[in-house]
Protein backbone atom coordinates (compact mmCIF):
# COMPACT_ATOMS: atom_id res chain seq x y z
CA UNK A 1 0.00 0.00 0.00
CA UNK A 2 1.24 3.33 -0.90
CA UNK A 3 1.99 5.97 1.95
CA UNK A 4 0.82 9.13 0.25
CA UNK A 5 0.71 9.38 -3.48
CA UNK A 6 -1.56 11.58 -6.24
CA UNK A 7 -2.77 10.83 -9.41
CA UNK A 8 -4.15 13.43 -11.84
CA UNK A 9 -6.21 12.74 -15.34
CA UNK A 10 -7.92 14.55 -17.90
CA UNK A 11 -10.04 13.26 -19.99
CA UNK A 12 -11.45 14.83 -23.23
CA UNK A 13 -14.91 13.72 -23.60
CA UNK A 14 -15.66 15.46 -26.77
CA UNK A 15 -14.94 19.07 -26.38
CA UNK A 16 -15.28 18.87 -22.75
CA UNK A 17 -12.25 18.37 -20.28
CA UNK A 18 -12.71 16.24 -17.24
CA UNK A 19 -10.24 15.85 -14.80
CA UNK A 20 -9.56 13.54 -11.40
CA UNK A 21 -7.33 14.09 -9.21
CA UNK A 22 -6.35 10.93 -6.60
CA UNK A 23 -4.45 11.50 -3.71
CA UNK A 24 -4.33 8.49 -2.14
CA UNK A 25 -3.60 8.16 2.20
CA UNK A 26 -3.11 5.38 4.55
CA UNK A 27 -6.50 3.80 4.22
CA UNK A 28 -8.44 6.98 2.23
CA UNK A 29 -8.56 7.50 -1.27
CA UNK A 30 -10.07 11.16 -2.16
CA UNK A 31 -11.41 11.30 -5.69
CA UNK A 32 -11.32 15.36 -6.55
CA UNK A 33 -13.53 15.27 -9.67
CA UNK A 34 -13.90 18.48 -12.03
CA UNK A 35 -16.48 18.59 -15.20
CA UNK A 36 -19.61 16.81 -16.11
CA UNK A 37 -20.37 13.13 -14.98
CA UNK A 38 -22.32 11.98 -17.48
CA UNK A 39 -22.89 8.69 -19.39
CA UNK A 40 -20.22 10.17 -22.10
CA UNK A 41 -17.36 10.97 -18.98
CA UNK A 42 -18.59 7.99 -16.39
CA UNK A 43 -16.82 5.34 -18.12
CA UNK A 44 -13.13 6.77 -17.68
CA UNK A 45 -13.72 7.98 -14.22
CA UNK A 46 -14.56 5.08 -12.99
CA UNK A 47 -12.28 2.91 -14.43
CA UNK A 48 -9.81 5.84 -12.93
CA UNK A 49 -11.88 5.07 -9.18
CA UNK A 50 -11.74 1.75 -9.17
CA UNK A 51 -7.89 1.26 -10.53
CA UNK A 52 -7.11 3.21 -7.15
CA UNK A 53 -9.68 1.18 -4.84
CA UNK A 54 -8.14 -2.21 -5.86
CA UNK A 55 -4.41 -1.06 -5.62
CA UNK A 56 -4.77 0.86 -2.32
CA UNK A 57 -8.01 -0.69 -0.69
CA UNK A 58 -9.30 2.38 1.15
CA UNK A 59 -11.23 1.93 4.52
CA UNK A 60 -12.83 5.48 2.91
CA UNK A 61 -13.30 6.59 0.09
CA UNK A 62 -14.38 10.39 -0.71
CA UNK A 63 -15.86 11.70 -3.43
CA UNK A 64 -15.10 15.61 -3.78
CA UNK A 65 -17.64 17.04 -6.41
CA UNK A 66 -16.62 20.28 -6.26
CA UNK A 67 -16.18 20.73 -9.67
CA UNK A 68 -19.14 19.03 -10.92
CA UNK A 69 -21.96 21.32 -11.96
CA UNK A 70 -23.89 18.49 -13.47
CA UNK A 71 -24.63 14.78 -13.53
CA UNK A 72 -26.84 12.46 -14.55
CA UNK A 73 -27.94 8.89 -14.38
CA UNK A 74 -24.67 8.19 -15.05
CA UNK A 75 -23.19 9.50 -12.32
CA UNK A 76 -25.78 8.33 -9.75
CA UNK A 77 -24.19 4.75 -11.46
CA UNK A 78 -20.63 6.09 -10.78
CA UNK A 79 -21.80 6.73 -6.95
CA UNK A 80 -23.51 3.27 -6.09
CA UNK A 81 -21.39 0.71 -8.13
CA UNK A 82 -18.11 2.56 -5.62
CA UNK A 83 -20.67 2.18 -2.41
CA UNK A 84 -21.30 -1.37 -3.75
CA UNK A 85 -17.20 -2.49 -3.86
CA UNK A 86 -16.56 -0.90 -1.04
CA UNK A 87 -19.25 -2.54 0.94
CA UNK A 88 -17.66 -5.56 0.17
CA UNK A 89 -14.56 -3.98 1.69
CA UNK A 90 -16.54 -3.11 4.45
CA UNK A 91 -14.90 0.51 3.73
CA UNK A 92 -17.23 3.66 3.67
CA UNK A 93 -17.76 6.66 1.22
CA UNK A 94 -18.50 10.21 2.04
CA UNK A 95 -19.19 12.82 -0.80
CA UNK A 96 -18.36 16.28 -0.24
CA UNK A 97 -18.41 19.85 -1.67
CA UNK A 98 -21.97 18.61 -3.79
CA UNK A 99 -24.10 21.93 -5.19
CA UNK A 100 -27.57 21.90 -4.36
CA UNK A 101 -28.17 20.43 -7.20
CA UNK A 102 -26.28 17.11 -7.06
CA UNK A 103 -27.38 17.04 -3.53
CA UNK A 104 -31.18 16.96 -4.85
CA UNK A 105 -30.34 14.77 -7.26
CA UNK A 106 -28.28 12.23 -4.84
CA UNK A 107 -31.06 12.63 -2.23
CA UNK A 108 -33.61 11.63 -4.69
CA UNK A 109 -32.01 8.40 -5.69
CA UNK A 110 -31.10 7.42 -2.02
CA UNK A 111 -28.07 7.68 -2.11
CA UNK A 112 -28.12 10.13 0.74
CA UNK A 113 -29.51 7.16 2.75
CA UNK A 114 -26.34 4.96 2.30
CA UNK A 115 -23.16 7.55 2.13
CA UNK A 116 -22.68 10.88 3.91
CA UNK A 117 -23.03 13.90 1.67
CA UNK A 118 -21.77 16.55 2.42
CA UNK A 119 -22.96 20.05 0.63
CA UNK A 120 -20.51 23.15 -0.58
CA UNK A 121 -20.04 24.97 2.32
CA UNK A 122 -19.12 21.46 5.01
CA UNK A 123 -22.45 21.50 6.29
CA UNK A 124 -24.11 17.67 6.70
CA UNK A 125 -27.04 17.02 5.13
CA UNK A 126 -27.38 13.38 4.95
CA UNK A 127 -31.09 12.45 6.03
CA UNK A 128 -31.71 9.73 8.44
CA UNK A 129 -34.65 7.94 7.45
Amino acid sequence: MLMSAQVVRDFFVGVRKVKVKIEIMPEVVTVRLNGDIDHHSAAPVRESIDAAIEANEPSLLILDFAGVDFMDSSGIGLVMGRYRALQKRHAEIHIINVSPYINKVMQLSGIGKLAKIEPAGGEDKKHEN
